[in-house]
């Protein structure tokens, strides 16, 4: 924990670093008393008073940065106080709402103030809350131990697999981080659970099962889903972003695709190989949707199709493949053609801290050129295996 002192402006504030992890850094303006930024080592910035009320010290919740202005965070404390003065106490006050909170309320306001805000995947907490914490939902929050977390993470990773235990640990972490945030004077019971030993999947397409998959997409008779499967290979882009495309984001002459927000929250220039160009221009002559892959659901777009991922798989002889990582066997054909990582992740939509830089000095030619190659290589897999020849790697 780290503690500065200094006169609070925009940009001091915004160059503030997350803090280490396990810890918050704290920041105190020189101009209002009391009046403290605190940064986690996420990097979200919270402002509080810090101030002795009826012998001890209390710390009150003013707002976020920047959501709220550093003069709006010293008028509301300079507000706290004068409330203080006058015999209040706003954090008892809270506390005492919040004592009373059950987890079912207090969830409903994470998904209302916080997930539907700032997450694009607030229904998958939705969905995974409902599933499996409903039983505490009439629980007071303050009656949830860590104990009645380990037992349910325990469980979960027995019965449902390790990552959607590690998930809902993750959430429910989120949840009671979101609760102290507001003013609950409690303790997280999922903090200090470990979660279990994660392994990386590497799995895509390898040479061999290429023209198998080729071959039994070919034969699919759900159209939509064959050509969704097809463009999600040679393009790389997520299930999500794919599932949602838009006629009007695609640019035949330039042969690009434009995602207006990725699961990072960017927008993503996609290059479109000639391969899925000429399925694009196919569907677009029978077309009078605004979606490449219209579907019958309230999207109005095509919802993810399992069963017929599931019959691709079955005809081809295929095991332990997930359609998602057909965006991986992309990026596997490229460096596997020569492509170095930061073209990898340029075409992928990835991004680190470390790469950001050079992302943003990458024009388009370079990616262009590695998802060509990458595309050709594998359909020249499935071409040589109809001729029966063999391709040396």
């Amino acid at each position: 924990m780290a503690s500065h002192r200094l006169n609070f402006t925009k940009a001091a504030l915004s160059k503030a670093p997350p803090a280490a992890k396990g810890s918050r850094d704290y920041y105190y303006d020189e101009r209002e008393q009391g009046l403290v930024l605190a940064v986690s080592p996420g990097g979200s910035k919270s402002f509080y008073l810090y101030k002795r009320v009826e012998g001890r010290p209390e710390r009150l919740l003013l707002g976020r940065f920047p959501d709220i202005s550093i003069e709006n965070a010293r008028k509301l404390a300079q507000k706290a106080k004068g409330e203080i003065a006058s015999g209040k106490n706003p954090q008892k006050e809270r506390r005492a709402i919040r004592d009373e909170m059950t987890f079912g309320a207090l969830f409903e306001e994470y998904l209302e103030k916080y997930s539907k805000v700032h997450k694009r995947s607030w229904k998958y907490d939705e969905r995974e809350v409902t599933k499996f914490l409903s039983h505490w939902f009439k629980r007071k929050i303050s009656k949830i131990t860590k104990s009645d977390v380990e037992r349910l993470h325990a469980r979960v990773g027995k019965e449902n697999g390790i990552y959607q235990a590690n998930r809902l640990l993750e959430r429910v972490r989120s949840i009671f981080n979101k609760a102290i945030d507001w003013g609950w004077d409690g303790t997280n019971p999922a903090a200090g659970i470990k979660k279990f030993k994660e392994q990386s999947r590497d799995r895509f397409l390898q040479p061999d099962e290429l023209p198998r998959f080729f071959e039994a997409l070919a034969n699919e008779p759900n159209e939509a889903a064959r050509d969704f499967f097809l463009i999600s290979l040679l393009t790389g882009a997520r299930k999500s972003n794919t599932l949602a495309m838009r006629w009007q984001d695609i640019n035949f002459s330039t042969a690009t695709w434009r995602i207006g927000q990725t699961k990072n929250g960017d927008a993503q220039i996609v290059h479109l190989p000639a391969q899925a160009l000429e399925i694009l221009k196919e569907r677009k002559l029978a077309s009078d949707s605004p979606w490449v892959f219209p579907g019958s659901g309230a999207s109005g777009h095509l919802a993810d199709p399992k069963k017929a991922w599931a019959r691709i798989l079955k005809e081809a002889g295929i095991a332990d493949l997930r359609i998602h990582d057909l965006r991986r066997t992309l990026g596997s054909y490229q460096a596997a053609t020569g492509a170095n990582g930061y073209i990898i992740g340029k075409s992928l939509g990835h991004r680190s801290q470390q790469s950001t830089a050079i992302y943003a000095r990458l024009n388009l030619d370079p990616v262009r050129d590695s998802v060509n190659k990458a595309t050709e290589a594998m359909f020249a897999y499935a071409t040589a295996a109809k001729e029966g020849q063999r391709i040396d790697e």
